[in-house]
């Protein structure tokens, strides 16, 4: 089935059922007023949901009403918690070359995580809002599972079975500001601003074959200013899968339901089908030119982050931000 939050005026919205087309919605009052709320009782509340998405596709529902993504808020607009992994090393292989060193073999073995805001993720046509274009502001076109309860100490496979939702995700990342942080010897904070999500997201079954063992092998489209810049199988650029993102954050305490699990931005291996975050195209062309051409994000420029399913349709709607800057770059 599919998912979203609407646009209450409250800190939460409301939650609604989607149909398979996205074409129509019905509020999922009678059943949850918030998509937190099945989550911590998923057994009970999701069958109800899968009737009435079941009536929606049908064309049964009384109460159906037009969808509109730009009504959306992120499927779940607050999170007890949201991590940011990095499923693919294509990121981190660059920069190390650039730099003349090799990816050290640890991160090869262990995928990494850092905390992410939760308090408010953004929604998929909200501005996306930076203090100012010097900060280097990028986009990072990737996939996020929503969970259920995951005790600690779960194997990759048991974590797996804790996923219960998935959605695109758009992991923001202000890339001047990150070196400045690691002088500080402290991880990612101001340079990450709230991520941006779907305005839907999907059960497992919605992604029939395209789910193989933790990875979607769906296309995943990027566009920036309506020139794509990315399509390549988002599957085939996960080098750990969403199991062993989960488990490694499981190792030593339990995930509440409602985490959030983000695979930060999805590399294609070779650069040849574009890129997933203007951070992997700039140390592309350092590589192969000795400095980079591309410039980042500026005021006024679009970002659309999509994925068709096999049959054609659009799975969960589509990430679809304007960049909007507080202050004047430096002159």
């Amino acid at each position: 089935m599919k998912l979203a939050t609407l646009k209450d005026g409250s800190r939460d919205g409301q939650l609604v059922v989607v149909s398979r087309d996205l074409g129509t919605a019905h509020y999922a009052t009678g059943i949850a007023h918030r998509l937190q709320q099945v989550l911590d009782d998923w057994g009970f509340l999701s069958p109800q949901l899968q009737d009435l998405y079941d009536s929606l596709n049908a064309g049964r529902a009384r109460h159906a009403f037009p969808f509109d993504p730009r009504q959306c808020m992120a499927p779940l607009p607050r999170a007890y918690q949201c991590l940011e992994g990095r499923a693919s090393l294509q990121h981190a292989t660059l920069e190390c070359q650039v730099r003349g060193t090799e990816l050290p073999e640890a991160q090869r073995r262990t995928p990494l995580l850092q905390q992410a805001a939760s308090d408010g993720c953004a929604g998929p046509c909200d501005d996306l809002v930076a203090p100012s274009e010097a900060m280097g502001i990028d986009f990072g076109a990737g996939l996020a599972a929503v969970t259920g309860d995951v005790l600690r100490g779960s194997t990759p496979a048991q974590a797996l079975d804790g996923v219960r939702l998935l959605m695109l995700a758009n992991t923001v990342a202000l890339r001047s500001l990150e070196p400045q942080e690691r002088e500080r010897g402290q991880g990612p904070l101001q340079s990450r601003p709230a991520t941006a999500f779907s305005p839907v997201a999907v059960t497992l079954d919605e992604l029939g074959a395209a789910w193989v063992q933790g990875r979607v092998h769906l296309a995943l489209q990027t566009s920036w200013n309506g020139r794509k810049v990315g399509l390549f199988d988002a599957g085939e650029g996960m080098d750990f899968h969403f199991g062993q993102l989960i488990a490694q954050a499981c190792q030593t305490r339990h995930l509440r339901a409602g985490t959030i699990v983000c695979s930060g931005p999805v590399g294609q291996k070779d650069g040849t089908r574009g890129y997933a975050s203007i951070a992997e195209k700039r140390c592309l062309e350092t590589l192969q030119d000795g400095q980079p051409a591309t410039g980042t994000l500026q005021a006024g420029d679009t970002v659309r982050i999509e994925m068709k399913g096999r049959d054609g349709q659009n799975l969960c709607g589509a990430i679809d931000q304007t960049v909007a800057v507080l202050a004047e770059s430096p002159a």
